[in-house]
């Protein structure tokens, strides 16, 4: 017999944990899929936007997206051949440079998070009832005291 979300096993950690895992992936793809193509590769959009929550040194960026510093090099150098990035000079050592989200990377995050914001709440909108919405707004306050602890 098939557990149903009211069954306690249903809601055992372990079980929740994969479950969970999955639907989030899902959600990660279609939201994805539902930004505009704007050419960047994942590692470009990631460093996209961690730069755009603070400036940051190649080598800090790389242990930040936990990739190699050489990986980060060629990443963020694709980046600033397309204007989105930005070098200046690192003012507490002047041997490295801080990397800093230009306004026009700004423009091109904020067009891929509107489209994707837009995807998501017409589907919330368009899929849930108003009970099914109370409750998707109790798991991301859920979701968010999980990721914060």
């Amino acid at each position: 017999m098939a557990e149903s979300a009211g069954d306690p096993a249903s809601a055992a950690p372990e079980r929740l944990a994969a479950e969970l895992t999955v639907a989030v992936r899902h959600v990660v793809r279609r939201m994805r899929s539902a930004a505009p193509d704007t050419g960047l590769t994942a590692s470009q959009r990631s460093a996209l936007a961690r730069l755009a929550e603070a400036p940051a040194t190649t080598a800090a960026l790389a242990r930040a997206e936990l990739v190699k510093p050489q990986s980060m090099r060629l990443t963020v150098g694709a980046l600033e051949a397309q204007g989105l990035v930005a070098r200046s000079p690192d003012p507490s050592d002047g041997r490295q440079s801080l990397m800093s989200v230009t306004d026009q990377g700004r423009a091109v995050l904020a067009e891929m998070r509107a489209a994707k914001n837009d995807w998501l709440a017409a589907a919330i909108a368009d899929e849930l009832d108003e009970g099914e919405r109370d409750r998707l707004a109790d798991a991301v306050r859920l979701l968010e005291r999980l990721v914060r602890k």
